[in-house]
């Protein structure tokens, strides 16, 4: 029986190059050899690939705002340079040039936050204006930042340091630091907020522990053992809409989702079995432990779990409500999205439901041949980072770069900022019940 549960050795799909889920999990957007393809998720039995952007090959990053026709593509090609596409017209809205590779791009309603190796820089989502930029931040070669998709608590996080998990949570609206939470003893992994803004899960480069702060005090809430007998590389962290469930993917076959919620004192007095003699039993032994210890039996355990058939491959997990609902999402670079149903009241294991192919299988063999050509770049490795994918040879820096903002806005000396091509007027998509639209008010 477990040979047949073991999971596969599946190979990255040659045409898939990175995946993103938008805000409210309503689409998937992939980044392809070719370009780029914007998924609906919004049902169970089917997939439909409401665009293929072929602007640019090798794409990367590709991000959309929420449902509306704005998207944000990097390609490895320009890996320095940022284009925003209203995709519904296909035309460009602008672009900007950094002065090094970009190796993540987030945004909200608010905000548009690009994050090189050692900067951040802070756009105005409704005109693209530089607004601000963070400049020597501690090294973040995976580009790793988390933006809440709350227009009223636009909070950033990014690493605070580059040895231990230090986090440091940002205001994106008001342009000012909140708080600097002591996360981990290693460097961070993965960031997320919830949906309104008001919790950030983080974990390690160990991948053993999560843990949830509240924002912006940065109060623990919530400690979960991902696992003990191995290390693992966590590629993404999730929560449900509700923010009652979290759910974490990594390197391994299994994802995990967790349940926050508090334990109250009153239920256990109140339910006289042997566990929770124990378990109280445990409580009382850990105020004598060393802490190390005593932290491990205050850690809980995952509620409900997922067994990939496949191991080793980079994916993304994200938990949404399809059809009225709980799911769990994985789109994984072996070229498939996998939709499994999740029991909120008891967990245990997952279902599998559905398993969409992101690319069409006659393209499946057109890519396979490309790959056997000897003449043809090898495919990057499945475990490759952001960071290692775009560290490759590009064009130097423009000697047209202009000098740089300093924190208050005025010119600083030494610092150079993008050459930009701002959009030409204040942005309005069509999709005006997704992203509000622009106008001036006399009030």
């Amino acid at each position: 029986m477990e040979s047949q549960d073991a999971p596969e050795s599946r190979g990255v799909h040659p045409g898939f190059i990175c995946a993103s889920f938008n805000q409210d999990t309503t689409s998937l957007s992939v980044g392809t050899k070719t370009g780029y393809r914007l998924f609906s998720v919004t049902a169970v039995d089917k997939l439909d690939c409401i665009h293929e952007g072929v602007e640019c090959p090798d794409v990367y990053i590709v991000e959309r705002l929420y449902s509306s026709s704005l998207v944000v593509v990097v390609s490895l090609s320009m890996p320095r340079r940022m284009n925003v596409y209203h995709f519904k017209k296909g035309t460009e809205i602008c672009n900007y040039s950094y002065s090094n590779n970009i190796l993540s791009v987030r945004l909200n309603r608010q905000r548009l936050v690009v994050c090189l190796e050692e900067s951040i820089y802070i756009h105005n989502i409704r005109d693209m204006k530089l607004l601000k930029t963070l400049l020597n931040t501690p090294i973040n070669p995976s580009g790793l930042c988390a933006l809440s998709v709350n227009q009223s608590n636009s909070y950033l996080a990014y690493p605070g340091s580059a040895t231990i998990g230090e986090i440091t949570v940002y205001d994106a609206n008001n342009l000012s630091t909140v708080t600097l939470i002591q996360g981990h003893d290693s460097p961070l992994a993965a960031l997320t907020f919830n949906a309104s803004g008001t919790k950030l899960a983080s974990a390690s480069e160990k991948g053993t522990v999560i843990r949830v702060f509240s924002v912006p005090e940065g109060q623990k809430l919530f400690e979960f053992r991902r696992g003990m007998k191995r290390y693992v590389s966590i590629s993404s962290l999730s929560f449900s809409a509700d923010a009652q469930f979290l759910c974490a993917s990594s390197n391994t076959e299994t994802v995990h989702i967790f349940k926050l919620e508090q334990h109250s004192p009153s239920q256990e007095e109140e339910s006289p079995t042997w566990s929770a003699y124990v378990g109280k039993m445990f409580t009382a032994a850990s105020t004598y432990l060393p802490s190390h210890v005593s932290d491990m039996m205050h850690q809980d355990r995952a509620f409900a779990t997922v067994r990939l058939n496949m191991f080793g491959l980079k994916n993304i997990c994200a938990l949404a409500t399809i059809q009225k609902l709980p799911r769990l999402l994985v789109a994984s670079s072996d070229g498939y999205l996998y939709i499994y149903n999740v029991d909120p009241q008891d967990g245990g294991e997952c279902v599998l439901v559905q398993k969409h192919r992101l690319f069409e299988s006659s393209e499946d063999q057109e890519e396979q041949k490309e790959e056997e050509d000897p003449d043809d770049v090898p495919p990057q490795p499945a475990s490759q980072s952001y960071a290692a994918t775009v560290a490759l040879p590009s064009t130097p820096p423009s000697s047209t770069t202009l000098m740089g903002y300093s924190e208050d806005g005025g010119a600083q000396r030494g610092e150079v900022i993008p050459e930009h091509e701002f959009a030409e007027s204040p942005i309005c998509l069509d999709d005006e019940n997704e992203f509000p639209p622009v106008s001036n008010q006399s009030n």
